[in-house]
């Protein structure tokens, strides 16, 4: 399978994805925008598409920021989509999905920066891609905002601070506003680029301080996507073998 990565920012890397593409023989392709690389045209040779997080937000103008072309973005998960690819957008990416989906992203009533606890739903509960999960299970956050809903959505998972923490769109499409990838060396990353954002926030319900942020154990969160992972690319597999 070949899996190609959308990255906005180089604080926001991919994480512990890499090591699962590595782990599986999986190829890769990276397109990060914050070094000016071009978005892929086509969906031809791409399996999965993983449209990660960034500081934008799907009406981030290029006056704003000149890498990102949200529009491009859209149009770049609108072909995987209707190819039947595999898509998962985390954080801004999720956003990106729903809003191409003709769905708007709003603000999430409480910002969230750490590790806070989602909740499955009874959708969730006994979804075959995420009841490995458990009812709880601590994940990273690291946002404002949240994606929006198309009629067909589902919700997979909340949060306190957030009611949207994961979107199941379609069968092979799914939004996560939550962070299953992180690990200790992104945590560093993403510290030292928010710093002054967390001490000013500091006193907010749901963001915790950088000593706590570095002392969760992520491998548990990693192993989640993992599996995940997993079976949403065996579903892409029937796919394409009922297709042909």
């Amino acid at each position: 399978m070949h899996i190609h990565f959308v990255i906005h920012e180089e604080f926001e890397a991919p994480g512990a994805l890499v090591n699962w593409a590595i782990e599986n023989n999986h190829s890769t392709s990276m397109t990060k925008l914050y070094e000016y690389n071009v978005l892929p045209t086509s969906a031809e040779h791409i399996d999965l598409l993983l449209v990660l997080g960034g500081p934008q937000d799907p009406i981030t103008t290029t006056d704003e920021c000149p890498y990102f072309d949200a529009q491009k973005e859209k149009e770049l998960i609108l072909k995987c989509i209707k190819a039947n690819k595999a898509v998962v957008g985390i954080c801004l990416g999720a956003q990106l999905i729903g809003e191409a989906l003709c769905c708007a992203f709003s603000h999430s009533p409480e910002k969230e920066i750490g590790v806070w606890p989602i909740t499955l739903t009874e959708e969730g509960k006994t979804h075959p891609k995420f009841k490995h999960f458990g009812e709880i299970l601590p994940v990273g956050h690291w946002h404002n905002d949240m994606p929006g809903l198309t009629p067909d959505a589902v919700i997979i998972a909340t949060s306190a601070g957030c009611p949207r923490q994961i979107i199941e769109y379609s069968n092979l499409v799914y939004g996560l506003q939550c962070h299953l990838e992180f690990t200790p060396e992104v945590i560093d990353l993403l510290i030292a680029n928010d710093s002054e954002s967390i001490a000013c926030n500091i006193d907010k319900a749901f963001v915790q301080s950088p000593e706590v942020i570095r002392s969760f154990d992520y491998t548990i969160m990693n192993q989640a996507i993992f599996t995940f992972l997993d079976k949403l690319l065996e579903d892409y597999q029937k796919t394409i073998q009922e297709t042909n």
